[in-house]
């Protein structure tokens, strides 16, 4: 009688596997599971992908440092074209020590001077262009600040929404195991099953706890880290939605049109190109230091006391240029000279250098795309359908006893580590394609 309401227990069991089975085995199906960790906390806040990246551009103080310094630099075009502050001379000449008397002697004056420096024509303009380059170079980094946000917010983004659906599986499976440990038990109790399939089924369930404790940990850590992308307490609870609305997975254009993209757009090559120019422009300027500043100036004397031929003492009026003399060119000019054109050799090796990195980096994260996205397109495609028919038709033998219970519990297994494979490799390639976004100097791809 016992082995009747066995069976029947089992043939009841069955339907409900192949029906979660068809269920969670899909990424469009699994996408509506609740994850784990929703059904933990009801107090986490929901996060899409494009409200993270707004609220990571928002509350970034790296980004507002550099605005910030914007604001500074700008300022400073202005200070170096303008003309130095006129300089204003009083001063009292020839004054008798004797008795201080301003009518005692002729030469006795009280003057006022007023002098203004001129530069050599172009120095004022090439100071100019420098801080005006300084503020351009400026607006370069924080637009390549902003696309490396931009892509760890979407690179991290996908990495915990991808742990939260493997936790889901996961959830799942621990159920499914959990009616494989009473089954066989209900076998070993009658005689008809063995004891080993009970320790084989706990211990199934055991491992499939570890890799829980694992991937909650990874969760935790990608929670955290997009916490601080985001500026809010790091214990803040978040997690993202129950669709991603986007799973595609293209093919990414040519590698050269790529890195053509990236020659253009990417903040950092441009930052260098502006750093030659500045340094062409100090060149300019350091040539100019060969020639001679000026300065012109009035002055005018005033007298007291008599002649005793003429009367009142009359008043002086004096005009005045002035200039300095670069007569050390060779130590000094000429030395500046030097140091500014090996700072400008120095900024072109520095461009070479970056695209070179550029070149590379984007060589190496579009084969990581292309192995992720490969991998998610074969344990979608393939490995997980053939798992699900695999797991059904050992159900089906050991509903007859043609198949043992080590079979299917290993079956099983089998079926959730491709599922949970594929969300990780689904997060990774999302990750690269991010990556790959920033470092061709795009927002998005694809996206």
């Amino acid at each position: 009688m016992f082995h009747r309401t066995f069976q029947k227990h089992l043939t009841l069991l069955l339907p409900a596997l192949s029906l979660c089975l068809g269920f969670c085995w899909h990424p469009a199906s699994a996408e509506t599971a609740q994850p784990a960790s929703e059904v933990s906390s009801g107090t986490r806040a929901v996060i899409s992908l494009p409200a993270a990246v707004i609220t990571a551009l928002q509350n970034s103080p790296e980004l507002a440092a550099i605005d910030a310094n914007a604001t500074a630099l700008k300022q400073i075009p202005y200070q170096v074209s303008a003309l130095p502050d006129p300089m204003l001379s009083i001063n009292t000449m020839n004054l008798p020590t004797d008795t201080f008397d301003f009518d005692q002697e002729p030469m006795t004056q009280f003057q006022v001077s007023l002098s203004q420096p001129l530069p050599y024509p172009g120095k004022r303009r090439l100071r100019k262009e420098i801080a005006e380059l300084s503020v351009s170079r400026n607006d370069q980094s924080l637009r390549e600040a902003q696309d490396k946000l931009t892509s760890h917010v979407r690179a991290t983004w996908w990495q915990l929404f991808s742990t939260e659906r493997a936790l889901t599986i996961i959830e799942t499976n621990k159920s499914l195991l959990l009616d494989f440990i009473e089954i066989a038990r209900a076998k070993y109790a009658v005689g008809k099953g063995l004891q080993q399939d009970i320790l084989l089924a706990e211990l199934a369930l055991s491992r499939l706890m570890e890799r829980e404790l694992m991937i909650q940990g990874a969760r935790d850590r990608h929670e955290a880290q997009l916490n601080g992308l985001l500026n809010q307490p790091v214990i803040t609870r978040v997690t993202t939605p129950q669709s991603p609305g986007n799973t595609a997975l293209p093919s990414v254009q040519d590698l050269a049109q790529l890195t053509d993209q990236a020659m253009i757009s990417r903040g950092i090559l441009d930052d260098h190109r502006l750093q030659i120019a500045s340094a062409q422009s100090r060149i300019e300027l350091a040539e100019k230091d060969r020639y001679p500043d000026f300065s012109v100036g009035m002055g005018y004397a005033h007298r007291k006391g008599e002649d005793p031929l003429r009367g009142d003492r009359p008043d002086f009026v004096s005009v005045m240029f002035s200039m300095n003399l670069p007569l050390f060119t060779k130590q000094k000019q000429g030395k500046q000279l030097k140091q500014r054109h090996a700072e400008k050799q120095r900024s072109e090796l520095l461009l070479d250098e970056a695209m070179r990195k550029v070149r590379s980096d984007i060589g190496q994260t579009a084969a990581d795309y292309r192995a992720a996205k490969l991998q998610a397109e074969l344990l979608n495609d393939t490995i997980i359908p053939q798992a699900e028919q695999t797991v059904a038709s050992m159900l089906s033998g050991y509903q007859v006893n043609k198949v043992d219970f080590l079979n299917v519990v290993n079956g099983q297994l089998m079926l959730y580590n491709a599922q949970i494979n594929y969300w990780q490799a689904l997060g990774n390639a999302k990750a690269a394609l991010a990556r790959l976004a920033a470092l061709a100097g795009k927002e998005s791809l694809y996206e």
